[in-house]
């Protein structure tokens, strides 16, 4: 009998360290154009079958449901409690390589911003069903062309196993953690204007470089895109450029093998060129609304250009009868002054907040907002956009604005 006690308590102090959070799960909202496999995949959980079956248990969910966007769901993600010792003795077993692999997917999830902070800091251990039930995957990686990126859609080739890397931003930005979730649910278009056969205005400068317009008015919107995705925002980078990424150099060179949005060449002429980017925002549209998305906007950005003795600030256009893309505008506009002040020494702002009847106002259907980032022939205005510093504050401003 004394040895059947102790053993029985042996077992007994076993469990008791194996503490689940009253019995609960990681939970997730699912965001525009999430199945069940993109959701899963954004937490590294599409490879065992068993996480699948689980999910749809969890969620009393039939196989093959859709999921409902901005609606939260439970993951197969057990939350335990970490003692601040080891894994082990938290969760009460012997297995050193599974503890590893638990530590390693906590680690995985800070860096992609899913979790807030260590483990090791909050003493909340996120334990993936599969180490415990299935480790052995059994559902092979998809082709990364086949691939959704975790907001939705912005490029052409994600990385598997969804890591939010998104190859459009180039090597030195492609990963992208998740900062929070305040844009969660909602579609934004970032158009960047020119393109292709059109660079907008050139201008040469005495030191023999020459500014293109659409190069810098690419790698604003490129920047905006970004800090749109760390928000769980869905972003689609309309005019799109293989292998600019995100640069660093005052000068950008200019070139012409930009696409739009389906790796569609831009036409030479201007108007098949401006229908061409209304009709793919309007089809993106309305596939996002038969989805329930009840968010979408529409930022147009532009390098303004006009006669060299005219500075201007950034000023902003929305078409005379869309009131949401006016308040748009006028919410980016209240940013850029506010940070003027800021961090400008108290410099004013002279941007304007006015309407114009614009095609891309215009012809597309969704809110939208036209923006001239200052004027590219002004040598003041060119510090601007010539100072990748300067265009990161563009980009961070603007997403004030829109949060």
């Amino acid at each position: 009998m004394p040895k059947f006690i102790f053993i029985f308590s042996l077992l007994l102090s076993a469990f008791s360290s194996f503490r689940v959070n009253d019995g609960k799960y990681l939970s997730a909202e699912a965001m525009p154009g999430d199945g069940v496999f993109s959701l899963l995949r954004r937490y590294s959980l599409d490879r065992n079958s068993c996480n699948l079956t689980e999910f749809y248990r969890l969620n009393k969910l039939k196989t093959n449901a859709a999921l409902q966007v901005g609606k939260s769901y439970l993951l197969p993600v057990l939350l335990y409690t970490y003692n601040g010792k080891s894994i082990r003795s938290s969760l009460g077993i012997d297995d050193w390589e599974r503890a590893v692999q638990i530590e390693a997917y906590n680690d995985s999830m800070l860096k992609d911003g899913f979790r807030k902070t260590s483990f090791k800091l909050d003493k909340e251990l996120w334990v993936p069903y599969h180490l415990l039930k299935c480790a052995d995957t059994d559902i092979p990686a998809p082709e990364s062309s086949d691939l959704p990126s975790s907001t939705g859609e912005v490029n052409l080739a994600v990385e598997p196993a969804g890591n939010r890397r998104f190859p459009i931003f180039g090597k030195k930005y492609e990963h992208v953690p998740l900062r929070d979730n305040s844009l969660s649910g909602k579609v934004y278009y970032i158009e960047s204007g020119h393109g292709g056969p059109d660079p907008g205005a050139v201008v040469k400068l005495k030191n023999g470089h020459r500014l293109c317009e659409d190069e810098y008015a690419y790698d604003v919107s490129l920047r905006l895109v970004k800090n749109l995705i760390a928000r769980g925002a869905t972003a689609y980078m309309i005019t799109r450029d293989p292998n600019d990424g995100i640069r660093d150099e005052s000068y950008l060179d200019c070139d012409s093998d930009e696409v739009v949005w389906g790796n569609e060449s831009i036409p030479s002429r201007h108007k098949p060129r401006l229908f061409q980017r209304s009709d793919v925002i309007n089809e993106l549209y309305d596939k996002h609304e038969k989805q329930g998305v009840s968010s979408q906007k529409l930022i147009v950005i532009h390098v303004d250009s006009r006669g060299h003795r005219d500075q201007t600030d950034l000023y902003f256009y929305y078409h005379p009868e869309d009131p949401v893309g006016k308040e748009l505008a006028t919410s980016m506009h209240k940013s850029m002054e506010s940070n003027y002040r800021k961090y400008r020494n108290g410099r004013g702002y002279d941007g304007t907040v006015s309407a114009r009847d614009l095609h891309m106002l215009r012809e597309c259907k969704v809110p939208s907002a036209y923006i001239e980032i200052g004027n590219i022939r002004h040598p003041t205005d060119q510090k601007r956009i010539v100072l990748p510093e300067n265009r990161q504050l563009l980009a961070d401003w603007l997403t004030e604005g829109l949060r």
